[in-house]
């Protein structure tokens, strides 16, 4: 009996039967009793010649994790592993800072482990045609996309929320409960990724509501980090203590700024109003709830596994995809 004929008989793929003969953790209890059961009936015996052969022809998919410990990509990753081992294919997972370069590390790892192809999880948007020349394999961009060069769209794959509409969506949500001075909390203006994008959704917002843009509303924190974005609020209310609400352009970043308020005597809404994007598992356990535009964070891992193995499996080619974050209405925001 072969690896394939214990995953047919198991139910499973391959790549799980694989997973739990070389006793890796990553497998359920009752998958893997489920699979070793099925090999000692079946008096299986590992082929090292075979296992050689296959490792010659990895059916790895590389995820390069760009941003060490974001909560936000925790329930990407599970979905994206999930996706991965339903296709028949093996997670290789790789992270690097936010100081890393994520095509360099990509383009190192499909060559060393010999992947079939990428999954970008955080990433830049100022990609060049000769940054993305060094990669031999078909990748995705998940949850951000290409905005800021004029990369020819059929070279590359993308999937990600508007962040520019969503910033926009958030802003105009507080505009509507009838705040006109807020804050807005951002890693830098000119990240050339996901905070530039939904900064300019907060000026879009402000803008068609005939509110010029106040500089001193604006705060950059440098980095998402937690430590950085409350010391950025502090700074944010000792020069504008007149501020009705915050817009923080992700949930971590809220968390702090809802703390800055608490430590500097401002309850949250009824001081000042909170409300951001991501949709993190943890901000719904906040007090108050966190209103947010949540991200669909299972649907964005999923249809980024299903867009790459359709381009390795010669279904489709290069595509975008854009999915609506969801108004998640919680206790942070009031009327005024």
């Amino acid at each position: 009996m072969t690896i394939k004929d214990i995953a047919e008989s198991c139910g499973v793929s391959i790549s799980t039967v694989s997973r739990v003969l070389n006793n890796h953790p990553d497998v359920s209890p009752k998958v893997r009793q489920k699979v070793l059961d099925a090999a000692q009936k079946a008096h299986y015996v590992p082929n090292n010649s075979a296992r050689d052969l296959v490792k010659s022809r990895s059916e790895g998919i590389g995820l390069i994790v760009r941003g060490v410990g974001n909560p936000f990509f925790t329930q990407i990753i599970h979905a994206i592993e999930r996706a991965i081992d339903a296709a028949g294919y093996t997670l290789v997972l790789h992270q690097i800072s936010t100081d890393d370069d994520e095509i360099m590390a990509g383009a190192s790892l499909a060559r060393s482990k010999k992947l079939r192809g990428l999954i970008f999880l955080g990433g830049k948007g100022d990609y060049q045609s000769s940054d993305i020349a060094i990669l031999d394999v078909p990748f995705v961009c998940c949850t951000y996309t290409v905005r800021f060069t004029p990369l020819a769209r059929e070279s590359y794959s993308s999937v990600a929320i508007d962040d520019k509409m969503e910033g926009y969506r958030a802003t105009r949500f507080l505009l509507e409960k009838g705040h006109r001075k807020i804050g807005v909390l951002i890693n830098s203006k000119h990240d050339r990724s996901i905070g530039e994008l939904r900064y300019m959704g907060y000026c879009e917002a402000l803008a068609e509501m005939g509110i010029p843009l106040d500089e001193t509303l604006v705060e950059e924190a440098g980095s998402f980090t937690l430590p950085a974005a409350y010391e950025a609020t502090c700074r944010l209310l000792e020069r504008r203590g007149d501020i009705t609400a915050v817009f923080a352009i992700a949930d971590s970043m809220a968390v702090a700024a809802a703390k800055a308020l608490h430590d500097k005597g401002r309850c949250m809404p009824e001081d000042c109003s909170v409300i951001a994007i991501d949709g993190l598992e943890m901000s719904s356990y906040f007090v108050p709830v966190l209103t947010t535009m949540a991200q669909p964070q299972t649907e964005l891992g999923t249809t980024a596994v299903k867009t790459l193995v359709d381009m390795i499996e010669g279904r489709a080619g290069n595509r975008h995809i854009l999915l609506p974050a969801t108004l998640r209405t919680g206790g942070s925001v009031r009327s005024i």
